[in-house]
């Protein structure tokens, strides 16, 4: 098999982020090292998590500034125009939240799931290197086991039984010395106990940690997604209360967001550093446990290699084919001479038959390709799919506060339309003559037969005048009684062009600036003969 460096290459990704600025607390410079334990270390990562509380800060300070901007600079909300350019603009505001935080839901979906698929993929491959290593001890225990007590009881009792022959003693205590170099080659293996612990332990922290982040993203994501649904139907709906509680959600979530935004950056450099140079950190990791040829040797697993344990494994088999050899002479030339010494003969085959098998096994575990895929795999989740998934993260957490920042933007705008537009109807006058209930009821009490209305007339306007709508011929009234009409208008050039002379007076000044021209023209446009058609409803 090629080297592990070879089959193993850093993402572009992984290098981007490890040339991330490494400082601590004190803003000093650090190696771009994986040093996890070590305390400056530590402090360079908190640091990028202070760079985005830095930046929350920043966010929070200008929506500040636009909320007092906002209150502290009214504009004339009497003129239609800006009445149409807010309600424009609060609407686009709240378009574009609603799609910037269903493309950042998106997003944080992705990257949740493929940041939980690289720390799957590790937990696995941790578990299988832990597996192998526990087959390995398992077997080398066993043959130990086997060879100091089982063999060695047999071998005492062929020893009483052969007493009277020297030659088949001689045999026996040659077994023995293979028995003892078996043992002594076992035991000369790498304790791979405390190896097994560690990955066990640390597989079992990466897994429950993960879950409830897992989690954790899971509500956030849901909590983002029905606030920013919230807030849309509150602006929908108009509704006060709906856009203040969303108001102090969406600061919640800006705040959680960058929060996230924080931790996804810290954690996807300092797994960059490790990404970068797992070989490194792996053999400092390990050189007080197991030696560095060994380490070496599952790293890379080359062919140019030597295998540590080659030596061990040959002495081992060499001595287990020599003493079956053994047995079965004795089985042959010393059964028929001492028939009760069969049955641990025979014993004594069966427990060299087993230590083969084992070896057989200890020699296929022992190989470095399979712990060398475990860790090409655990690379391969990590720094692919799980740096990949936290990455995808940031940018949901980035994207998460540009939505909310708008939304928080124009929920306030949005609430001060909503109260003038409140202002305006408790500020109409019951005698207002354009009040249409005002009208109705005037109506109902001076003419119980007579419900026409200005509005069923405007509705109307069209087939009255294609019946028999008489021709309106301008009239020369004297020049001052339309600069009088006029002047009700407030000289507004909009309605200083409507033919006043010989028609009704136009509304009083209080409600003029309340309707629209075509409105006025209408009413303005009434002839004698449709008034008393219509009632007296229209004379103010």
């Amino acid at each position: 098999m090629s080297s592990a460096r070879v089959d193993y290459i850093a993402p572009w990704w992984t290098y981007w982020l490890h040339q991330f600025p490494h400082v601590t607390l004190r803003f000093q410079p650090l190696e771009h090292t994986f040093k996890p334990q070590d305390e400056n270390y530590q402090q360079s990562l908190i640091f990028l998590g202070c760079v985005a509380a830095a930046g929350l800060g920043v966010n929070l300070l200008c929506l500040a500034i636009y909320l007092s901007c906002l209150c502290c600079c009214r504009k004339d909300e009497e003129e239609e125009e800006s009445k149409k350019s807010n309600s424009c603009c609060v609407t686009w505001a709240a378009v574009a939240a609603g799609l910037i935080c269903c493309v950042a839901v998106g997003v944080g979906f992705y990257g949740n799931s493929e940041t939980n698929d690289g720390v799957y993929q590790l937990t696995y491959s941790l578990y299988n290197a832990n597996h192998t290593l526990a087959g390995v001890d398992s077997l080398v225990t066993g043959t130990v086991g086997g060879m100091q007590s089982g063999l060695n009881e047999h071998l005492s009792r062929l020893g009483e039984i052969f007493a009277a022959r020297g030659d088949f003693v001689q045999t026996l205590q040659f077994m023995q010395q293979m028995s003892d170099n078996i043992i002594k080659q076992l035991l000369g293996l790498p304790d791979w106990e405390k190896a097994k612990v560690d990955l066990a332990a640390i597989a079992d922290q990466t897994a429950y940690v993960e879950y409830y982040r897992w989690l954790t993203y899971l509500l956030i994501l849901i909590l983002d997604l029905v606030i920013c649904l919230a807030a849309c139907l509150g602006l929908a709906k108009q509704s006060r209360w709906l856009l203040t509680t969303m108001m102090i959600c969406g600061v919640l979530t800006l705040i959680l967001s960058w929060a996230s935004l924080g931790a996804d950056v810290a954690t996807a450099v300092g797994t960059s550093d490790f990404c970068v140079a797992p070989d490194k950190f792996l053999m400092n990791q390990t050189k007080d446990i197991i030696s560095s040829d060994i380490v070496h040797y599952y790293l890379y697993c080359s062919q140019t290699l030597p295998n540590p344990f080659q030596q061990s494994l040959t002495v081992f088999q060499r001595s287990l084919t020599t003493m079956q050899i053994q047995i079965q002479g004795l089985l042959q030339f010393a059964v028929p001479l001492f028939p009760t010494a069969e049955r641990d003969l025979l014993s004594v085959q069966h427990l060299l038959n087993n230590s083969e098998a084992s070896l057989h096994q200890l020699t296929a575990l022992l190989d470095c390709r399979g712990l060398n895929k475990d860790y090409l795999d655990a690379l391969i989740g990590v720094c692919y799919d799980g740096v990949e998934g936290l990455l995808y993260l940031c940018l949901f957490s980035l994207l998460a506060a540009c939505a909310f920042s708008v939304m928080l933007c124009a929920i306030p705008r949005a609430w001060r339309q909503i109260a003038n537009r409140d202002r305006d109807y408790d500020d109409i006058d019951d005698g207002d003559p354009f009040n249409p209930q005002s009208r109705r009821m005037t109506s109902h009490h001076s003419h119980p037969g007579n419900m026409h209305s200005f509005c069923s007339y405007s509705s109307s306007m069209g087939s009255q005048t294609s019946l028999h709508l008489p021709t309106q011929a301008v009239t020369n009234a004297p020049l001052s009684e339309y600069m009088n009409q006029s002047a009700l208008f407030g000289g507004n050039p909009r309605h200083e062009n409507v033919p006043l002379i010989g028609r009704e007076s136009p509304p009083p000044s209080p409600y003029r600036n309340r309707y629209s021209p075509t409105m006025r023209a209408t009413y303005l446009s009434m002839t004698e003969d449709q008034i008393r058609h219509f009632g007296e409803d229209f004379r103010a």
